[in-house]
């Protein structure tokens, strides 16, 4: 592998988050006057010499994932006026969105009501409801920042207008007082909305139509910045790459809202099909697709309205979720109250694929400045509990812990010269998937996975003008059994553990990259 770097207008994304972001306090332009963002930093450009030393530099097919070990050199360097990494943000998750005036999901919790689900055919009691939300993210802490969608299957404008009021006009309002009757004077100051949730996807109970949508979605957003100009809102992209009308319902969307939103939305979840491990470590590989063909679109409509606005992409939703277990799970429900659904336990090979899938949002990071995995707790989730019992770390929560906490600051301009293997699904693949993130103290930490199922990766970093001397840790989450995993009974089986031999010499790093594994190695 190699990681070419290229000075200029390649940049690092203004905010990341991983789940959920907090605002810095800096003054935010209005929707339609911020300036225009560089491309990508992961991208490869069409032209130019270094592009040609990169596509055109020989690489060794390496057959099946893990057939080969081979030699991997880097080479990482700072770029100018990198934008900055920031905090994530929180996201309620489901299909189900507040309802009417200002909704089910507000008030006193003993006096809400009981409504059927629809999407998960169980019994929602709302006993957790926005103000219990809002009164969790204080508890995270300042750097937690609410996302909430409004309701725009089975409602529409008057009803986004009323929740946007009881949750963040001060008072002197009927909606505001009765949020102060409630129990919360303060307002919740939830700036980020999403304009509805999937409704392109006919599961949706009140789907629409890309054109239907665009209208109620333009006119929502226009009515909600009447009473705050400054809130960030989301516009519904596709619910995946697979469906049908990708890519047309995001142009169609758009044409309408583009000066109205800052954001569309994507979503993805990934598993392995028909026990095609190769393509399912590769899935990344059909995120970065997914995201540079929605960027590609937003930037179309873009030119088509002569607009110098920059529409950015919300990733939130993406997770490995073996959804064909959950169909069959919720079809033979009974509306049952909390049932416990899609309870995945993950394995070493989900914990891999789960941190390329990290590498790919970093990669994109200047477009993608909302990404948000889904769930938390629990449901396809990086940490378990029991009911009145203990709780317990997935294998998925390591590389998800490990990118939230080093993966902020400038995002560096990485290249990856890597063998190949071959999938089914996405023909070619790096057998190396990396990116690094260069901190506030100069610190840089490098994030690697090796696809090999059974070779090693030797590893070579050169470093330029980054003035690092020393490795404060390389950690890799690895086993002998890539179905391994973190139980109830066994709540430690599966752990990052340190790295030998790892060494830094001259100005060139050097390091083995466990078969199927997840690494990451800092230095200062």
């Amino acid at each position: 592998m190699t990681i070419r770097h290229r000075t200029g207008d390649v940049r690092a994304q203004e905010r990341h988050r991983y789940g959920a972001a907090a605002q810095d306090g800096a003054q935010r332009p209005s929707a339609g006057s911020r300036p225009s963002r560089p491309r990508p930093y992961g991208a490869v450009r069409k032209k130019g010499r270094d592009h040609d030393r990169f596509r055109t530099g020989r690489r060794r097919r390496a057959g099946r994932a893990g057939r080969y070990a081979v030699r991997a050199r880097v080479r990482l360097a700072a770029v100018p006026g990198g934008r900055r990494a920031r905090h994530p943000r929180l996201r309620p998750q489901g299909a189900r969105r507040p309802g009417p005036d200002p909704g089910p999901a507000t008030g006193t919790a003993v006096r809400r009501p009981r409504r059927l689900d629809l999407a998960w055919r169980s019994t929602e009691t709302n006993r957790f409801g926005l103000s219990e939300y809002i009164a969790f993210l204080k508890k995270i802490g300042p750097q937690a920042e609410p996302m909430i969608a409004v309701n725009l299957g089975t409602r529409g404008v008057a009803e986004a207008l009323a929740l946007q009021e009881y949750a963040n006009h001060p008072a002197g309002t009927a909606l505001s007082d009765l949020r102060a009757e409630h129990g919360d004077k303060d307002p919740f100051g939830i700036r980020l909305w999403c304009l509805g949730n999937e409704m392109d996807g006919p599961w949706q109970t009140g789907h629409k139509t890309a054109e239907e949508y665009g209208r109620v979605a333009a006119e929502t957003a226009r009515a909600m910045r009447r009473i705050d100009p400054d809130v960030e809102l989301v516009a519904c992209g596709s619910s995946s790459r697979a469906m049908e009308t990708f890519a047309a319902w995001e142009a169609t969307v758009l044409q309408e809202t583009y000066d109205l939103v800052d954001h569309i939305s994507l979503h993805a979840y990934y598993e392995p099909h028909e026990g095609d491990v190769d393509s399912f470590l590769a899935s990344a590989v059909d995120m970065e697709s997914f995201i540079e063909s929605v960027v590609a679109t937003c930037d179309h409509v873009g030119a088509r309205l002569k607009s110098t606005k920059r529409i950015d992409l919300s990733f939130d939703e993406w997770n490995v979720w073996y959804m064909s277990k959950a169909q069959a799970e919720v079809s033979a429900l009974d509306w049952p109250e909390a049932p416990r659904l899609l309870e995945d336990n993950y394995s070493v090979l989900d914990a891999v694929v789960l941190g390329s899938l990290l590498i790919a949002l970093l990669r994109h990071a200047d477009r993608v400045t909302v990404a948000c995995l889904a769930q938390l707790v629990n449901v396809i989730a990086p940490i378990m509990t029991e009911p009145g019992g203990p709780a317990w770390r997935q294998t998925t929560f390591f590389p998800f812990s490990q990118a939230s906490r080093y993966g902020r600051g400038e995002v560096l301009d990485v290249r990856v010269d890597s063998p190949t293997y071959g999938t089914a699904k996405y023909g070619e693949a790096d057998l190396l998937h990396a990116t690094a993130v260069r901190a506030e103290d100069g610190s840089v930490t490098v994030f690697a996975v090796n696809r090999s199922r059974t070779g090693a990766l030797p590893l070579e970093v050169a470093l330029s003008g980054l003035h690092l001397t020393d490795i404060v840790e390389h950690s890799a989450l690895a086993d002998a059994d890539p179905d391994a995993r973190n139980t109830l009974a066994d709540p430690e089986r599966v752990a990052p553990h340190p790295v030998d031999g790892t060494a830094l010499s001259g100005g060139r790093l050097t390091a083995a990259l466990e078969p199927l594994s997840w690494n990451v190695i800092r230095l200062r």
